[in-house]
């Protein structure tokens, strides 16, 4: 594969997904660490690490006082939006699954996002300025929460986004402890090197689709691929206290199981997109997904 260049009018695809017959397993074509000098809050040994492993971790990173203005609000902003779009529920119960669009609906939220302990991380790895793809809270209700499939994130944002590069950091913050027990993600480190595609034209309006269900249909690697994956690099389970917080590489392959424990788990996530690497048209999709789940403002 060839590093991306661009035409007149949009970027060569080289990460194509979702019409091949078959899926393929191909060594990424870009940088993980963007900075040549990496200034930030992480050191230089935990930056190096984060471009071997495809992401790092940090206990107390969110106050207690913090994890309860955000716990707060999503009850708030829930309440305030009923049945809208952004509020996704589970299909067995109906209670929330996700929240999209958080720091937009809130300002406590959109501070503690800003925070140099939180983009600062992304600005440091990306190289660049960034600006928010993405927020939302992700819920894990005890005996009740949903799993999340095997994915990467950035296949989804570049075949339906149009997100050119995975210059693109997300970063997840524990309100509950994350335990093995109850829902806490699965990352398979190194995996973030290769580029795994997905079998299958993306349908129309496919989006809600794809959030409510256990293995979305479209999107989703191939078993086998995952398998590879696995055997080469094993599995890492993140747990942590509440407070803490994963940063991880767009393109790591990752999951998360069901919550049948009594224990909640619930995450604030924030995607840090470079604002050179902005949104195209999609790559593999009909349309644009709805702005609250891709949001096309770089400033």
């Amino acid at each position: 594969m060839t590093t991306g260049t661009h035409t007149a009018t949009r970027a060569i695809d080289v990460y194509r997904t979702r019409l091949a017959r078959r899926s393929q397993i191909e060594p990424r074509s870009h940088s993980v660490v963007w900075s040549r000098e990496p200034r930030g809050p992480l050191t230089r040994d935990q930056v190096s690490r984060y471009g071997e492993r495809g992401y790092h971790t940090a206990e107390s990173v969110l106050s207690d006082a913090d994890i309860s203005t955000c716990l707060s609000e999503v009850d708030a902003i829930t309440d305030r939006l009923g049945d809208d779009e952004r509020v996704v529920r589970e299909p067995s119960n109906g209670e929330v699954r996700s929240l999209f669009a958080v720091h937009r609906l809130s300002d406590a939220i959109a501070e503690i996002c800003a925070r140099e302990e939180v983009a600062g991380v992304a600005r440091q790895v990306l190289g660049d300025d960034v600006y928010i793809h993405q927020s939302r809270m992700n819920l894990k209700p005890g005996f009740a929460g949903g799993p999340f499939y095997w994915h990467s994130d950035f296949e989804t944002w570049h075949a339906e986004d149009g997100m050119p590069t995975p210059r693109a950091l997300s970063v997840s913050l524990s309100l509950t402890p994350n335990y093995a027990t109850n829902g806490a993600l699965m990352i398979i480190p190194g995996s973030h090197r290769y580029f795994v595609s997905c079998v299958g034209e993306t349908p129309d309006a496919y989006h809600q689709e794809s959030l409510t269900s256990y293995r979305p249909p479209v999107g989703t690697p191939e078993e086998e691929d995952v398998a590879a994956l696995s055997d080469e690099h094993g599995i890492d389970m993140i747990t942590g206290p509440a407070g803490s917080a994963l940063y991880f590489d767009s393109n790591c392959m990752h999951a998360s199981a069901g919550n049948i424990s009594p224990d909640p788990r619930s995450n604030l996530f924030v995607v840090f997109n470079a604002v050179s690497n902005r949104v195209l048209e999609p790559f593999a999709a009909p349309a644009p997904r709805p702005d609250h789940l891709a949001h096309r403002d770089a400033v």
